[in-house]
Order: structure tokens, then sequence, then C-alpha cells
């Protein structure tokens, strides 16, 4: 794996001057992750803030060949790509070193283009056994669009289609656990990461591109719009989600599961949601902490059945 030093040294395949509010977790994850292979990489970005931000015309962020596509299909998009790549190679029609260059074909996601929108097209992608690395960046709500739940939105959180108020108390759905969704494909690897422990991110981009297969990565993406929550505190927010265990950080590697990160003093959820204001009115109504305290019941049940399957085949 690749030391701080040596990734700083890299090229910048992910400008500055991109669009992108202060604070969000996006930059960070790309920028880390294009840095993780010295293999020539395409992109495509589903719609979304990441593609929003980064291609305001005339200008973009990216400086590897890159495709904006629809919402809902970023896997059909990278996967086609990678196909017609093979297919010119099978068929020798490459000019010159272009018929061995190695090329790694990247998709990246919001939680709405991957959990929801583009799940079928992600679903159909890993099955086919295409050669490529999905990223989905997880903020927990449509943000780009105005805050709308989406299936990967935190239990009580208040959003726009989600509202706290008389009638409830934000969203009253557990989250969708799409990490382990995506592992019951049997793909080569999968894995969790998040922006705030560069070094457990950089070595699972490092070994999601290095295999021949499908493989993807979950990646925690602070949004202080979606969240309410002080840019300055992002990175420090995505700790605590690993602390409290709202966001375990472990992968499956040929069907075995490794949890590459247990805190020595887990934290209660409640440090996790008091900074942020999408939860503020679990503190003020009635019936308020009952959720939080099934917030609380439901993450450590997770936490100690993941403890389980630690070093076993999933």
């Amino acid at each position: 794996m690749a030391t701080l030093k040596e990734l700083a040294k890299k090229e910048e395949l992910f400008t500055g001057g991109h669009r992108l509010c202060a604070g969000c977790g996006i930059p960070p994850i790309v920028r880390l992750i294009l840095r993780s292979t010295d293999s020539n990489i395409v992109a495509t970005t589903a719609t979304g803030c990441l593609e929003v931000a980064s291609s305001v015309y005339p200008y973009t962020a990216w400086k590897v060949p890159w495709v904006h596509s629809a919402f809902e299909n970023a896997a059909a998009t990278i996967t086609g790509a990678e196909g017609a790549y093979k297919a010119l190679k099978r068929k020798k029609r490459l000019p010159g070193s272009d018929q061995e260059r190695d090329i790694k074909f990247i998709a990246f996601g919001g939680d709405g283009g991957t959990y929801d929108i583009g799940f079928q097209a992600l679903s159909g992608a890993l099955e086919r056994g295409h050669n490529f690395l999905y990223v989905c960046y997880d903020n927990g709500a449509y943000m780009n669009t105005g805050v709308q739940r989406s299936s990967a939105t935190p239990l009580g959180s208040n959003t726009t289609t989600s509202p706290a108020g008389e009638v409830i108390l934000g969203k009253q759905q557990w989250r969708k656990d799409l990490t382990k969704i995506v592992a019951a494909h049997n793909i080569p690897y999968v894995g969790q990461a998040s922006p705030h422990n560069w070094r457990d991110l950089s070595k699972k981009s490092e070994k999601a591109l290095a295999i021949n297969g499908p493989t993807f990565l979950n990646v925690i993406s602070a949004c202080p719009l979606g969240w309410y929550a002080k840019p300055e505190d992002s990175i420090a927010l995505c700790k605590l989600a690993t602390e409290t265990c709202y966001w375990p950080l472990y992968e499956i590697e040929e069907g075995v599961l490794k949890v590459n990160y247990k805190p020595k003093d887990k934290r209660p959820i409640m440090e996790w949601i008091k900074p942020q204001g999408r939860f503020k009115h679990l503190f003020k109504a009635d019936g308020g902490m009952e959720i939080i305290e099934e917030f609380q019941r439901r993450l450590d049940e997770e936490w100690e059945r993941l403890l389980e399957l630690d070093g076993k085949r999933v």
C-alpha cells in the first residue's frame, strides 16, 4: 500500500475549483480513490451532487476520461465502456500501445443513484461479472435535489419527504444495508469505508482496483447541508459514525468477512446524532427518546452480528 507521502506526490486527477459545498465528504473520497492506482482510469458519475458540481459547462474537475450518465444507469454506462474496450482489444483494433494498456473502470454514485434509482443497473452489472469498481458516496439522502429521503436515510432523520412534525418524527424506517445486499451477489470484493480513515480507504481502493471482476465500495460522506451540521465537523462526524458503529469498517473478500476496526470504547449513537440538526426534533418531541433508544438497540444488534461473522465465510 502507498504511504501518505507517496499518495501526495501523485498527480491530482480531481481538481479544485469544483462547486461542491464546503465540508462535503465527496472530494476527499474521489481524490483518494483516483490516486489509489497507477493504471489509466475511465470514470462515470450518476446524476447527483458529484456530477452537477464537477462539470458546470464549460469547466470540468476531471483529469481522466469521464462520462456523465443518467441517474439510474451509472453501472450500465461504465460496464458498457469496459465491454467495448475488451472487444476492441480482442479484435486488435486499438492503436499501438493502447492494445496493452491497463485501464481501470470506476463508477461513482450517491446513495439515491445507488441504493434506489440505480440499483437495478448495479445488480445486473455485478451479476454479469464485469471488471469494474462501483463507489457509492453515501450521504443519506437525495441531497442534490432538496434533501429527500432515500433508503439510506437513517431512522428518525428529518428530510423534505419525511418531515418531522406532529404526524411523524422523521423517517420511520430502518436504513437499507446495501453493502450486505451487494455482497449477496457473490462478487470478489466488497468494502465499507470512511474518508476520515485515509489509510483504510486507500488500502481498500487499491485492493478493489487490483482485482479482476466486479468490486464495490460503500463510503460514508458527510453533507453539512442535509445533515444540518457545521462544515468543519464533517470528517469528525464520519469518524464518530465508525466509533458508534453506525458505519462499521469491514470488507468481504472472496466471501470471507473481516472487521477492519473495532472501537475500544464504543460510543453511544446519541453522540453522533446530537451535532446534526436533522435529528434535533428527537430531543424535543414526545416519543423522540424512544426512537433514539430503538436506534441504539438496532445498532447494538447489528454490531454484535457483524462481530460474530468476523473471519467467517458469509
